[in-house]
């Protein structure tokens, strides 16, 4: 396609017809504690191997980012699991930096079936890694607790 001298396009008479936007869908949406996702499967921006899924938040604040996070595990039906209260509070669940002083290899808020995890190197400032793990998978607390993956 060519323009002229102002930037327009030459071919203005025939302009290739735009896609239109794809159909919103009006199935109910089913959280993810009722269904959980199917390994391989790429929902809502997170990862899922069929026992856990895993997505990463980041906002521009960690009140915003936990707001986030809060938010999210409530339309997915984990309102009723115990969280902190603030971003403040998810933050004493940081552990130092130093390996010689941490008892525990994860870094986060941890209370089953729910991970809330500070990355090691954020790739966002403020970032938060959300893990949700499958309640109805054979020997859920074992994956859960780490001692079988």
């Amino acid at each position: 396609m060519g323009y002229d001298e102002f930037g327009f396009a030459e071919d203005w008479e025939n302009p290739t017809p735009l896609t239109p936007p794809e159909e919103v869908s009006d199935a109910p949406h089913i959280p993810i504690r009722v269904s959980f996702p199917p390994a391989g499967s790429d929902y809502m921006g997170g990862t899922c191997d069929g026992y856990v899924y895993r997505t990463t938040f980041a906002g521009t604040t960690p009140d915003k980012t936990y707001s986030m996070v809060r938010a999210f595990l409530a339309e997915e039906g984990y309102a009723d699991i115990p969280l902190p209260e603030t971003a403040e509070e998810l933050l004493l669940f940081k552990r130092p930096r130093n390996p010689q002083l941490q008892l525990f290899e994860l870094r986060g808020y941890i209370h089953n079936p729910v991970k809330i995890l500070f990355p090691r190197k954020p790739p966002q400032k403020h970032a938060l890694i959300l893990e949700i793990y499958n309640e109805q998978s054979e020997h859920h607390l074992l994956r859960f607790h780490g001692f079988i993956q």
